[in-house]
Formats: C-alpha cells, structure tokens, sequence
C-alpha cells in the first residue's frame, strides 16, 4: 500500500479507512483516493460487509458503492451512497471528529450521532441520538458534544434548505 504522507493523497491512492468508536476500531475497510484539496479528502469503496443492512429507511447491501467525504477541520463526513446500478439511494451522515490521515489509513472517531438525507432531499432523518447521550461523552467532554450537536445541526439545515450537496460538489 502507498503510504499518505502530510498534504493531499493523490487520485487513486489506495487507503484503509478506520472507524473508530469508544476508543476501540468498529470498522475498518479498503478505499481508493478520489481527490483530496488538503482539507477534504474523497474516497470510493463498495458497502464493507458482507451482509444486509436494512435501517428501514435504506438498505445497504453488496453491490452498492459509497463515496465518502471527510474534512480535516469539520466534525462529519457524508457517505454519498449508490446502487450496483449507480442509481443515488441519499447521503449517510456521520458525525465524527475532524478525520486524521496518514501511513494509509483515514481515521475517523465517531460520536455516535447520523443524520440520513434521502435522494431526493424530501427526508431528513436524524439518528441514534439516544446513543449518544448515553455515550456520556457530554459528561467526559463537553465542547466535542457541543461540536458534535452543532455539527449535526448544520447538516440538517443545509439539507432542509436545498443546499447540501453544495457540500461535496
């Protein structure tokens, strides 16, 4: 594997992404560099289980594709997911400390809170906030719980007011 040094990844540089939740790895999978500008890095990589995942609201399932958005300096990446077909399914939400990148890998802390935008905007769902007030991270940390909420907010507003995919044109 190529090893990321400091500044942009090329286009097409492989990369592991990491997940990362209470301290200990949740996932980690392999990805391919689509662009990085120093702040947000881009990668590509197919749905990384093996298996089904229905939220009720979308399944993801073998075959789809995610390209998957992380800053340096905000605390979120967005998931732009797609079909075997290519057909946009909408956006998964994480909100995450700032991403750190470096020797091959993408890592991203998630803080437990999702917001799910549907392809056509018209649904706005936000998730698994019971988690993360049972996370205690308000009681460990509170200016990341504040970043995490306010981060969570803003995604919302931008897909309620037309103007989240501004976000990863």
């Amino acid at each position: 594997m190529t090893v990321i040094a400091r500044g942009p990844a090329e286009p097409g540089t492989p990369i592991h992404v990491v997940l990362v939740k209470a301290g200990r790895t949740k996932l980690r999978y392999p990805a391919s560099v689509v662009s990085d500008d120093g702040t947000r890095l881009s990668v590509r990589a197919p749905w990384a289980a093996a298996d089904v995942r229905d939220f009720g609201f979308v399944r993801f399932e073998p075959g789809d594709v995610f390209t998957e958005h992380y800053w340096r300096d905000r605390w979120y990446a967005v998931k732009e997911v797609r079909d075997a077909d290519s057909a946009l399914k909408g956006w998964y939400c994480d909100i995450t400390r700032p991403a750190v990148v470096g020797d091959g890998e993408l890592i991203a802390e998630d803080l437990d809170l999702d917001l799910w935008v549907s392809a056509d905007g018209a649904s706005v769902l936000r998730l698994d906030e019971d988690e993360f007030a049972e996370s205690g991270l308000a009681e460990r940390d509170p200016e990341a719980a504040a970043r995490a909420l306010g981060a969570l907010d803003e995604l919302e507003l931008l897909a309620k007011t037309g103007q989240f995919t501004a976000l990863i044109d």
